[in-house]
């Protein structure tokens, strides 16, 4: 398992310094606070003696000026801050006084006050390792005095450097606090006897394993203690020495508990110091340190002992929980909310991802989930069962992360690694991971035991559940943002927990087990988001939307639990239109989007599988099979939704359940279409013209009717949408009709009969239901558009017309491929010029100027092919008669047009 556990090892390692840059930045904010308090503390002190009007007008400015110097989250919490928090009780309010701005420091000031200190630190301990060398190279001193004598050395060092700082001015320890000069004495002090107990171990072997792991575990601890006195890094060096102890000492027989006992005991140490002085570096440090150390020894080891482990991990957890950072955000968030109750306009996400201590919740959430990931792939070697050791890891994370409203991260890890070791315990991408050491460590594709890994995953559902249903409980009111969190997350986890759980070790086909545990999660949302609709707070509105929302989706996955094909079909739009009633019933906004949620999913269905039951079991009666309940009903019910919340205030449920529904009714009809003219059949082969000739009438119908929609009950789906249908049947009597499927081109056979044939249903239909939508469409739409729709079924009039002149002449096959006969050829000039007229008077009966355009185009044009075409294909008095009455003809046009310009006025409103 070596591989895969050094990628995570690599992963910690690059997060962890990417983490550590803001820490310490954090860190330095923070030193510069605590200088400036005790200025503050100090000016307090001798606050009485000054005149109270002084006073006061000092105190006035203290408290903003520091607070605005610093970001939110580095801000000292109330236990940090007792003379900012009270008040005097001789004055009216608090006296501080803004803290004095420092001033730059010197070059002279940086080179001799603070390089100095550290260039000695250095020169003292190169001194002494020079010294031990020369000692060593002249034979003058045993090893023994030798390293009796470095042990005095270092108690020495550590020795000054209490003494200085014990003796050291005031003044000079504030303006030089980064110099150290006491713990530099004492970090040398500290390597020095580190070093001094390693040699008698490890070189000359004075001392056995145990003496020199006790001795090395009491100069850390000792080093972690004196860093209370001696500032941040002096505790960083413990604890490395802390954790490096163990890498110092080897054992044959090494005992594992006592190994990760004594790394707990370190970070503790490191927590409980951390706590008191409100350090971000060091407990950054220990997780990491931690965390190594667990994956390490999961690499390394032959055998791995998981519960040490696991117990390490748990009880890191419960330090941060309850030691540090404890409830660091909590009570700082008692300090903002009196002068930022809204987080001052930052987003919910904002919020939530750039929460303090953010280095100390990521590099402890990695120190859960990588060991807890590798859990998941590891199958053989182990002394307990991976998927118990994976759970306990992940839900401690959890517990943290839903405990204290600063642990976001933790809680997004924890959602995370829950998921992501569920697959991997199902074997989902275990193929993809690499081979594990030399091969013969096994990853878990199927598992120990599927019935304890399926029921790990599906108790990881519930109790994510009810840290959920808590923390939105306990948190909504005071942390909103951190309430919306949970609320998602309790939604989504359990979830896909069950999903995964189903998928992999359920029955397909029907599973009683999980329809329990997603009833049960459905039950424990709504019943979570009722109860927060008693309350009488707004912050409860988001999380109870979600809730109610999760809740819709569990139900969903209890449906296909039970259920399969056309039921499930079904059952789903039932389900959302059962939730729709209670929305109108409970008023939540989110219940009416369950239905266009529902309604989403059928659509993903059909998607999937248009025939809804298959092609096997499609029947081939045409409209009675399952494409009609199928389609039918959940479009019934879309179109029932949205005419329930006509009266709905908010507009955009009501307008995405009209788009929903139009789109849904439409479907279902041009499916049954489909499969009546394919005999039976859904397949992807191209449609007939006659079958194109359905669709276009029912995209004109569908226009008509989402006009009349939009008239009684204005919408702007049913406004756009009408036109948008009447566009799309516009584009398909433009390529089908007049194109790709047009009988004269493709050589289809339209029909024995004269006048009920395919150019009937092809072009005079949709002529006339252009005409009627452009006539029912003035003055209620766009006079371009409704143009377009005259002149769409000008056209399709025009093409019946002259297509049915060719079947006349042609008989039932009027492919290009037969050419054109004498009489047909003047034919075509007469009805086009009869067209021309009848255009003419419907144009001067409507006032409509697109239908008289239309006229004289056609006329125009039945003249040029008279002139062009006729004239050499006639001959004799037939030439002569043609254009005597070609000509009457024409006359009588002229005359009637000019007589309808000079009988009518012009108007503005002359509709297109």
């Amino acid at each position: 398992m070596t591989a895969f556990l050094l990628l995570l090892l690599l992963a910690y390692i690059v997060a962890f310094f990417y983490t550590l840059n803001a820490s310490i930045k954090n860190s330095r904010r923070l030193e510069i606070v605590e200088a400036e308090l005790k200025a503050l503390k100090s000016k307090l002190a001798i606050a009485p003696s000054l005149p109270s009007e002084n006073v006061s007008q000092e105190a006035t400015t203290a408290p903003s000026t520091t607070e605005e110097a610093l970001p939110i989250a580095a801000k000292p919490s109330e236990e940090a801050l007792p003379a900012v928090a009270t008040t005097a009780e001789d004055g009216p309010a608090t006296t501080e006084e803004p803290a004095p701005q420092r001033q730059k420091e010197s070059f002279e000031s940086r080179l001799g006050a603070r390089w100095a200190v550290w260039a000695g630190g250095l020169a003292l301990a190169l001194g002494g390792i020079f010294l031990v060398k020369y000692s060593i190279e002249s034979g003058l001193l045993s090893p023994g005095v030798r390293l009796a004598m470095a042990a005095i050395f270092g108690l020495l060092l550590a020795a000054a450097g209490e003494a200085v700082r014990r003796k050291v001015m005031p003044d000079i320890a504030s303006a030089y606090s980064n110099a150290m000069i006491p713990g530099v004495l004492t970090a040398a002090g500290a390597l020095t006897l580190f070093g001094v107990t390693y040699a008698a171990y490890g070189i000359y072997g004075y001392i056995g394993p145990t003496t020199a792991f006790l001795l090395l575990a009491i100069v850390g601890f000792a080093t972690l203690g004196l860093s209370l006195l001696h500032g941040q890094a002096l505790a960083g060096l413990g604890l490395l020495g802390s954790m490096a102890t163990p890498l110092l000492i080897s054992t044959e027989s090494p005992n594992i508990w006592a190994l990760f006992g004594y790394l707990t005991a370190s970070w503790l140490a490191t927590a409980a110091a951390s706590r008191s002085q409100r350090w971000h570096v060091v407990p950054t440090l220990a997780n990491v340190g931690l965390g190594l150390w667990a994956l390490g020894y999961m690499v390394f080891a032959p055998l791995i002992e998981a519960e040490p482990v696991i117990a390490s991990l748990i009880a890191m957890i419960a330090g941060s929980i309850w030691i540090w950072p404890g409830k660091y955000l909590s009570q700082q968030q008692n300090i903002e909310e009196d002068t930022q109750p809204d987080l001052a306009g930052r987003s919910i996400v904002t919020d939530l991802m750039s929460r303090a201590p953010l280095s100390i919740n990521i590099t402890l959430s990695m120190a859960i989930v990588l060991p807890a990931l590798a859990f998941s792939v590891i199958e053989t070697g182990i002394t307990m069962h991976p998927a118990y050791a994976m759970a306990v890891l992940v839900l401690g994370l959890a517990a943290y992360g839903a405990g204290r409203n600063h642990a976001v991260w933790p809680a997004i890890f924890a959602s995370l690694a829950a998921l992501g070791c569920a697959n991997l315990l199902a074997g989902f991408g275990v193929n993809y991971l690499p081979t594990l050491g030399d091969g013969s460590t096994a990853l878990s594709a199927s598992g120990v035991d599927t019935a304890v890994q399926g029921t790990i995953t599906r108790v990881m559902g519930v109790i994510f559940l009810l840290f959920s249903i808590e923390a939105v409980r306990r948190m909504s009111s005071r942390d909103r943002s951190f309430g919306i969190l949970w609320a998602v997350l309790g939604s989504i986890v359990p979830l896909g927990l069950g999903i995964i759980s189903f998928v992999e070790y359920g029955n397909l086909t029907r599973d009683w087990l999980h329809a329990a545990y997603g009833l049960a999660a459905a039950l424990l949302l709504f019943g979570r988001a009722y109860w927060l609709s008693k309350k009488d707070d707004e912050a409860f509105t988001a999380p109870l939307n979600i809730m109610s929302l999760g809740s819709f989706l569990a139900t969903v996955f209890v449906v296909h639990t039970l259920t399969s094909g056309l039921a499930t079909t079904i059952l789903i739009s039932v389900v959302g239109f059962s939730y729709l009633l209670g929305g109108l019933r409970l008023r939540w906004h989110a219940l009416p989007f369950v239905m266009a949620l529902a309604c989403l999913f059928v659509l993903g269905r059909i998607a999937w599988e248009p025939t809804i039951v298959g092609p096997q079991n499609l029947g081939t009666t045409p409209l009675f099979n399952a494409l009609l309940p199928g389609y039918g009903i959940p479009a019934l019910l879309a179109i029932a939704s949205a005419w329930l919340l006509r009266d709905w205030p908010r507009a955009r449920a009501k307008n995405v359940l009209q788009a929903i529904a139009s789109l849904m009714g439409l479907l279902t009809i041009a499916i049954l279409v489909r499969h009546a003219m394919n005999g039976g059949v859904l397949n992807d082969a191209a449609p007939t013209l006659g079958e194109q000739s359905i669709y276009t009438l029912l995209t004109i119908g569908m226009s008509g009717v989402l006009m009349t929609l939009d008239l009684k009950s204005p919408s702007p789906i049913f406004r756009y949408g009408s036109m948008l249908a009447g566009v799309i049947a516009m584009f398909n009597v433009l390529v089908a009709h007049f194109f790709a499927l047009n009988p004269y081109f493709t050589g289809e056979n339209t029909g024995p009969w004269p006048f009920l044939n395919l150019l009937l249903i092809a072009y005079l239909m949709p002529a006339a239901a252009y005409g009627g939508l452009a006539w029912y469409a003035r003055g209620k739409r766009p006079a371009a558009y409704v143009a377009m729709l005259a002149l769409s079924g000008a056209a399709l009039g025009f093409a019946w017309a002259t297509l049915s002149v060719r079947r006349f002449w042609q008989g039932e096959n009027i492919a290009d491929w037969k050419g054109f006969l004498q009489g047909e050829t003047y034919s075509y000039s007469v009805v086009w010029l009869v067209i021309g007229v009848l255009l003419l008077l419907l144009g001067s009966r409507f006032n409509a100027k697109s239908l008289r355009l239309a006229s004289a185009a056609l006329v125009l044009l039945a003249v040029a092919k008279a002139f062009l075409i006729d004239m050499s294909n006639l001959e004799g008095v037939l030439r002569a008669l043609s254009f005597i009455g070609l000509g009457v003809v024409l006359i009588g046009i002229g005359l009637f047009y000019q007589k309808i310009l000079t009988a009518q006025p012009k108007t503005q409103e002359e509709q297109g």
